[in-house]
């Protein structure tokens, strides 16, 4: 038996937040070394970020990313563990999107994508370009600085595989799994019996269930072992990174981390047999054909052993029952998770939420809700991390803590009732309970003075006062009328968001929830405003 054990992580790393992103990468690696895995798999261009955008296109941007490696390759991280490490690298005049595979505290190749995402939330080619030839690895002289660090000139550079002396490792970069001819079918044949793939992939209700049957596809026809990693949580942007990172055996889930969660740092562990892929492989004939006839793939030679012999001691990960949320769950903790994200990042001590006591505020104020709760969870299993955000936002003292979701809403969670002389006694009385159950802060606000006197005025200019429709008013009076108190609600919410910290005596600001739904997003309803 050839026996290998790997780790792949979620890391919620930050767009341009170096030290933050090396913190988290050094971490994963120490995990995973001190479990005994030999490989280490990261999310794609985790060392920057993958939500830099235009960012990208600044020389600095890459600068950086090559001192983040020189730091991690000077040090001992690398030792006895072959690591996956996802940057932009310049190579000639163009950008590439790149794995950079080291091991022993040297470059052994770097892996540039092939097939670049562009297609819904994503732009990759405005900032990289696709590797386009497949049939031979060139020489990359590494930067000056890196060189005379690592004393290492130049590295192999493009599409190809690494040949261990007992196995073949190769990397598979996000979307071209999803390519109608992904590379590991021919890497499969290669003899390439282990697929790292680091990705970038955003929360989509229910996408888990796609993604996991390409990994499923991907080994269960010509064996294998896939790796995937993935970041987790909002990187700074308006997506959610949903993790979710795996490990799969020809065709079977063996290994499975979290798909909404806090935590900065999730590596997830299996030992496999390689001996069952090299068995998986030669019992199907078909597979064999087709490997008579391949096409060569560039490889790199690399004389050391990442398997280890059978041992008694050591047990292999068994086939799991592959865990996926109900749609409910994966709308309340995706956007939960990312709230948290961002309240912790942003520097504000909280959330303004005007909430009417309608399907839109009140599904916004259940998901605050809903984050309020995952915060308390964390906390009491142990997270230190969310434990030191959740003292610091809620301003909690003496050595005291989150220990219960409704106490912590209090003092982060604000809800304003903005009522008029039209609004129903029902509402009012909705959105008093709805922010009771979840322990939010909440005021209960009359606008109609303001709205009086914006009438009043209006009447001084024009000597004309519009009415409702009900009240015998035209379309035009009533739509006026509407927008003059959306708007007095949305000024009103944005000082008691400036001003509220400083009556409570707290820091910092309250960050404005916004609510509506898809048609009125569409038709530019909303106004300075997070869409939830």
């Amino acid at each position: 038996m050839r026996l290998l054990k790997v780790a792949t992580c979620n890391l919620n790393n930050w767009a341009l937040d170096f030290d933050c992103n090396l913190k988290n990468i050094k971490e994963s690696i120490g995990r995973a070394k001190e479990a005994g895995a030999v490989i280490r798999l990261g999310p794609e261009l985790e060392i920057t970020g993958y939500g830099c955008e235009d960012h990208f296109l600044e020389l600095d941007t890459v600068t950086h990313a090559w001192e983040c490696l020189k730091d991690l390759l000077l040090g001992d991280w690398t030792d006895g563990i072959l690591c996956s490490f996802g940057m932009p690298v310049i190579k000639g005049s163009e950008r590439y999107n790149c794995q950079v595979l080291c091991l022993n505290r040297k470059i052994i190749m770097i892996r540039p994508k092939l097939w670049l995402a562009n297609d819904g939330n994503y732009r990759e080619l405005r900032w990289f370009t696709a590797w386009k030839q497949k049939d031979q690895l060139e020489d990359f002289q590494l930067p000056n600085e890196i060189s005379v660090a690592l004393k290492q000139k130049s590295v192999p550079f493009g599409y190809g595989f690494i040949q261990f002396l007992d196995t073949a490792v190769a990397a598979e970069i996000c979307e071209e799994l999803f390519t109608p001819i992904p590379p590991h079918a021919d890497l499969a044949l290669n003899g390439v019996e282990v697929f790292m793939n680091a990705s970038g992939s955003h929360h989509q209700l229910r996408k888990l269930d796609y993604r996991i049957r390409a990994f499923i596809s991907a080994t269960h026809s010509r064996g294998g072992v896939y790796m995937y990693s993935n970041h987790q949580g909002c990187d700074g942007g308006r997506l959610y990174f949903d993790g979710c990172s795996c490990v799969v055996v020809n065709g079977d889930m063996i290994a499975q981390g979290s798909q909404f969660s806090l935590k900065d740092v999730e590596v997830v562990v299996a030992q496999v047999d390689l001996d069952a892929v090299a068995g998986f492989r030669g019992s199907i004939s078909s597979f064999q054909e087709q490997a008579s006839c391949k096409t060569k793939i560039p490889s790199v030679a690399v004389p050391y052993n990442l398997c280890q012999p059978f041992n008694l001691k050591m047990s292999l990960s068994s086939p799991l029952k592959i865990n996926y949320h109900s749609p409910e769950e994966e709308i309340a903790f995706g956007p939960g998770c990312w709230l948290w994200d961002y309240l912790r990042r942003s520097g504000a001590s909280g959330f303004l939420l005007p909430l009417s006591g309608g399907a839109d505020s009140s599904s916004v104020a259940a998901i605050v809700g809903c984050m309020c709760q995952l915060v308390v969870k964390e906390i009491s299993n142990g997270d230190e991390q969310v434990k030191a955000d959740a003292i610091r936002i809620g301003h909690y003292a003496n050595g005291e803590f989150p220990t219960d979701s409704r106490e912590f809403a209090k003092r982060i969670f604000y809800t304003v009732f903005m009522g008029s002389e039209n609004s129903s006694q029902e509402t009012r009385m909705l959105a008093k309970k709805l922010a009771d159950e979840i322990g939010s802060w909440r005021l209960d606000v009359s606008i109609d003075t303001v709205v009086s006197a914006f009438l009043s005025l209006f009447q001084t200019l024009t000597g004309k006062r519009p009415c409702y429709k009900v009240d015998g008013g035209s379309n035009v009076e009533n739509l006026g009328l509407q927008n003059i108190q959306a708007r007095i609600r949305m000024v009103l919410a944005f000082m008691l968001a400036s001003l509220l910290p400083w009556v409570h005596n707290k820091p910092g600001f309250y960050l404005v929830l916004g609510s509506s739904n898809v048609d009125e997003g569409l038709r530019g309803y909303l106004t300075k405003v997070f869409d939830l």
